[in-house]
């Protein structure tokens, strides 16, 4: 099984420290950018396997950013989590109303998080 590759979207500089040591723990390759813009031009070099996304990120939403995965055929198999830190229910359905596999409102438990990386990515072995 060749090694999961994981995009992390994430413009909080210390939640995405956490979350890179986290993934990169749980052995996965990570790649992290900081905007809406920079994750667009991450997706276009190099397809991973999943895509962490914050919901509020500098220049395009993560709303938005997964609504141009699920628009992309090449991209099509990409799982995504969404999160966000102002979440409630309303903010939860919208991400999977977009095509979330699945949602998490911060803070998590980083097993939480763990596990349903490992779930997701357990499921995304057709490419």
């Amino acid at each position: 099984m060749s090694e999961k590759t994981v995009l992390l979207v994430e413009d909080e500089d210390n939640i995405a420290l956490a979350l890179e040591h986290l993934i990169g723990r749980a052995g996965y390759r990570l790649r992290r950018v900081a905007s809406g813009d920079a994750a667009l031009a991450a997706l276009a070099e190099e397809r991973p396997d999943l895509v962490v996304l914050d919901v509020m990120l500098p220049e395009r939403s993560g709303y938005e950013i997964c609504q141009l995965i699920r628009r992309d055929a090449t991209l099509k198999n990409v799982k995504v989590l969404m999160m966000t830190a102002g979440g409630g229910e309303v903010e939860r359905r919208k991400g999977l109303a977009v095509g979330a596999d699945a949602f998490m409102t911060k803070p998590f438990a980083t097993a939480d998080l763990t596990a349903q990386i490992g779930a997701l990515l357990a499921g995304a072995d057709s490419a």
